[in-house]
């Protein structure tokens, strides 16, 4: 099952005016209080910059990940450590926890204690995404076989882009279950997958066209460029 189709698309004018509308709603949801999933890359960072500046008490939240590298969280490649830098350094009063995934673990060990930690959680209530320029969605990549677990909600991944590390990713029926979805997608080099992601029909050759939620909203806030061709 893979939820509503329906999806808002909100078209910024540049990255940085994406990236202010998606810390808005991160600091609205750290406000209201819940379970937050943060997302890697290079495109989120000033998002959690800006969040910890609107929201600067995270009390209320509990801070988790879609995916991390199997690194040590101090590795420059880490998630988690771009994450801390960006958002969780710059709070005033920290989250009522942080599940990070234990990278240095190795894939399998690390899939399954964070399987571990998400004990009786039923759902998250933000769930931020990233897109990247093959179609790829947390560490769910094109064609692969991932794609297919429905058991597990944590399990291991092989690395198919830059850095050639293996992955921890949470799985599409734990995406899906999310209250809200929100993708921040932005640059030109992800304008095809933007619109395949969104515009087109649901697809193993772009993990992101398989992220609605099932029962909740499914938003994509994208810049000019990112929504070229929609």
């Amino acid at each position: 099952m893979t939820g509503s189709r329906e999806i808002e698309l909100v078209v910024a004018a540049d990255a940085a005016a994406a990236a202010q509308l998606a810390a808005e709603r991160l600091a609205a949801a750290a406000r209201a209080g819940g379970h937050i999933v943060l997302t890697g890359g290079s495109t989120p960072r000033r998002a959690y910059e800006l969040a910890a500046e609107l929201q600067p008490d995270w009390s209320r939240a509990e801070v988790w990940w879609s995916d991390e590298r199997c690194v040590p969280p101090d590795d420059e490649r880490s998630n988690y450590g771009m994450a801390q830098a960006a958002l969780l350094d710059r709070l005033a009063v920290q989250p009522a926890a942080v599940h990070r995934m234990r990278g240095e673990l190795g894939r399998e060990d690390g899939a399954a204690q964070y399987d571990r930690e998400l004990g009786g959680l039923a759902r998250f209530d933000l769930l931020l995404l990233g897109l990247g320029p093959d179609g790829h969605v947390a560490s769910l990549y094109p064609d692969q076989p991932t794609l297919d677990e429905t058991e597990r909600r944590a399990i291991g991944a092989e690395a198919h882009l830059q850095p050639f590390v293996d992955r921890i990713t949470l799985t599409l029926p734990v995406l899906r279950a999310a209250r809200g979805v929100l993708f921040l997608v932005a640059g030109a080099d992800k304008a095809g997958a933007a619109k395949r992601a969104f515009a087109g029909e649901p697809s193993r050759a772009t993990p992101g066209s398989l992220v609605r939620a099932v029962e909740g909203t499914t938003t994509a806030l994208l810049d000019t460029a990112a929504a070229a061709q929609l």
